[in-house]
């Protein structure tokens, strides 16, 4: 069966050392660095692998390929140090994101390198993946199908031994790759889940760090998956900002109250449409349930853009027409570029089994998307491989070293709370928030411009942080045009979304 997991996974992230000598010591093993091409970026970069251990306590054992990309900057005479970037998911692959990166970080790429590191489990570092049990069908899938069988299909197709998969060991590869390359100290920066290995970093190898930017925090003290109240109050936000914009308020004069409508008479029985395809045009079949149109919503929930459709989806849906959803939907059928099994072996092991009964109810008491993320994740958890992370690991990080932390205040996964707490840890940190920006500060030109300035002089409490009020407030689609594809009003500001 084929299952919708972009719909699952938005509903739903050995003693350490730290001597930063440590990879030099422990991994001796070949590094191949050749000049390529990858996909999205017309210049020459970097391509590399580096073989380190599956089990770095067997390091004799089974060995592993790291893949990483180089992008070279486009003037490195001041031999700056480099930022090496940590994905998010978890489950994402930083090489894949290449030609994202290249584009987005051009401003910091000017003068000095970038360093993606495939993420052991993703990309092809070992990727942990599966086909055919876990292949998305955006239209007829929905999250209730959900069968134990796809799992355990997916768990017989996976190699290698998935206790070493580990937000840990990650970083012990990354810590390896920049040993590898030479480079005393490095730059991170971190996005969501990002955030959570920035911080293992950050306690295991402080001194390999020059700076480190967390960048929509998912500190290692809140468990992944507790999204229910975070995404409840980045909805009633938007709800806010739409009825104070004037062509939203008139447009969508009861948009709550049609959100509430539509959850109610989906809760009671899910409705099956024919509709044109939205990228073949052929008639197809479309299944909507009421946890399919609210993770739906929840994923337009993280980027400033897909935001402004949010208004419009409801209200449509509200008219009985799914044709705008569906062609949201559609965008799902690539995927979401998380290896999936990677995702579910961290989070399992991590995270779900810190998060008790109390927090469950406390997170499913909200008028969003009630107990519906953990209820997935929970299910899938039941019958995953289980490992202990390490003693260390749930330790509170209190590194000295100059951070830089980001939250936008509409951001419906790591509310600007999370980026407080580690804040409040940090000696030598600061943290900001966007009041105009959801999931990813760093997709704003203005975070880029400050990510920049902080890597500049690693003061972080003397930024100018200024630009910050010149994000645009947020604004939304007023209608369709003639072929049913949303308009958005004038004074609309596209970002791009990240993990």
């Amino acid at each position: 069966m084929k299952i919708n997991w972009k719909g699952l996974l938005s509903a739903s992230l050995l003693i350490a050392i730290t001597n930063s000598s440590w990879a030099e010591n422990n991994v001796k093993q070949p590094l191949t660095l050749t000049s390529c091409y990858i996909e999205g970026i017309r210049q020459q970069v970097q391509c590399g692998t580096l073989v380190t251990p599956e089990n770095y306590e067997k390091p004799d054992g089974v060995k592993i390929d790291i893949n990483f990309v180089l992008l070279p900057a486009i003037d490195n005479s001041q031999e700056k140090h480099p930022l090496m970037f940590l994905a998010g998911g978890p489950g994402q692959a930083a090489t894949e994101l290449a030609s994202h990166i290249f584009r987005g970080f051009n401003e910091i790429r000017k003068t000095r390198d970038l360093i993606l590191i495939d993420q052991r489990g993703t990309g092809q570092s070992h990727p942990l993946q599966c086909t055919d049990s876990l292949e998305l069908d955006p239209y007829t899938s929905i999250p209730e199908d959900f069968a134990l069988t796809d799992i355990e299909q997916c768990l017989a197709q996976l190699t290698g031994d998935l206790s070493q998969y580990n937000s840990e060991n990650s970083i012990r590869d990354f810590e390896a790759v920049r040993a590898a390359l030479g480079h005393q100290q490095v730059h991170i920066y971190g996005g969501s889940y990002g955030t959570r290995a920035g911080l293992v970093y950050m306690r295991m190898f402080p001194n390999s760090l020059k700076s480190v930017v967390l960048d929509s925090v998912g500190p290692i003290e809140v468990p992944i998956g507790l999204f229910g109240k975070s995404a409840e109050q980045s909805f009633i936000k938007l709800v806010e900002n739409c009825q104070n914009e004037l062509s939203c308020a008139a447009q969508y004069p009861e948009l709550a109250n049609e959100f509430a409508a539509i959850t109610n008479k989906l809760s009671q029985a899910q409705v099956t449409v024919e509709i044109d395809h939205p990228r073949l045009g052929t008639n197809t079949a479309f299944i909507i349930s009421n946890d399919k149109f609210i993770s739906t919503i929840q994923m337009q929930l993280y980027s400033m853009e897909t935001r402004s459709l949010v208004p419009l989806l409801i209200h449509q849906a509200y008219l009985g027409n799914y044709k705008p959803l569906a062609g949201v939907i559609a965008q799902s059928e690539g995927g979401m570029g998380i290896y999936i099994a990677l995702h579910f072996n961290i989070v399992c092991n991590e995270d779900y089994p810190r998060i008790s009964a109390g927090m469950k109810a406390d997170d499913a008491d909200n008028s969003f998307a009630k107990g519906m993320s953990l209820t997935m994740i929970g299910k899938v958890c039941a019958v995953w491989p289980s490992y202990q992370p390490s003693d260390d690991f749930y330790q509170t990080v209190s590194a000295d070293i100059p951070t830089l932390i980001m939250s936008g205040a509409l951001d419906p996964v790591t509310p600007a709370s999370n980026g407080e707490k580690s804040d409040a840890h940090l000696p030598n940190s600061h943290h900001i928030i966007a009041k105009n920006n959801a999931h990813i500060v760093a997709s704003t030109a203005c975070g880029i411009k400050i990510v920049n300035q902080f890597l500049e002089q690693q003061t972080p409490k003397e930024l100018d942080e200024s630009c910050l009020e010149e994000i645009p407030d947020e604004s939304f689609m007023v209608g369709l045009n003639g072929g049913g594809v949303p308009q958005v009003t004038s004074n609309a500001m596209p970002t791009k979304a990240k993990e």
